[in-house]
């Protein structure tokens, strides 16, 4: 499960990343937009280490763009590249926030998730008298794997919209083609169910 906080977040993660994207060559979004977000969902870290969020955003008429996010106590190692922002978290105090392709962890659950059928984690609020956090995005692996090798390091290649992790295609910008494999599908307000990564094996 994932465990969420009642928390001011400064910068927000819609204000880190609005300030990221304009950087990124296949978002297409300029400086100073703002950004609408569509849907979101999590992940569990096995070790409850790693907060890993999945980001469904557009500016303007533009199109989706699929913006996976890992959330760090500490900075990770090798991995300034994909540092988005600090953030300050009036709970659990600085945080390192990545573009997620550079994270092992994430590589590590999104594979376990498209390989053994696997999907969101729940949301349950950190204080028990606080309502339940609202679901915003659901998405659900195609495998039927009993298990999934762990990914503990990266390497991702971004080609146009589409950044490659070993054997794992993520999508960054939704309608780009994706080449055929297993598949994570996400579903959120308004969309058709959306393959946002392949696992190619």
């Amino acid at each position: 499960m994932a465990v969420i906080h009642n928390a001011e977040l400064r910068p927000s993660k819609t204000e880190a990343i609005a300030a990221w994207l304009p950087a990124q060559p296949w978002s297409g979004v300029g400086t100073g937009s703002e950004v609408t977000v569509d849907g979101r969902f999590r992940f569990d870290d096995p070790d409850g280490e790693v907060g890993v969020e999945t980001y469904l955003v557009h500016v303007g008429d533009g199109p989706v763009l699929h913006v996976p996010l890992t959330y760090r106590g500490a900075p990770l190692d090798g991995a300034s590249a994909f540092l988005i922002t600090e953030m300050e978290h009036s709970v659990l105090g600085r945080r390192w926030v990545y573009d997620a392709v550079g994270d092992p962890v994430y590589a590590d659950v999104l594979r376990r998730a498209i390989a053994t059928g696997g999907h969101e984690a729940p949301l349950v609020a950190a204080v028990a008298s606080d309502a339940p956090p609202p679901v915003n995005g659901t998405a659900v692996g195609s495998g039927s794997a009993p298990a999934s090798p762990t990914v503990d390091a990266v390497r991702p290649v971004t080609v146009g919209a589409l950044t490659t992790i070993g054997d794992l295609t993520v999508l960054r910008v939704v309608g780009t083609p994706l080449p055929a494999g297993g598949t994570l599908t996400a579903t959120w307000q308004g969309s058709t169910p959306t393959v946002l990564a392949v696992l190619t094996v």
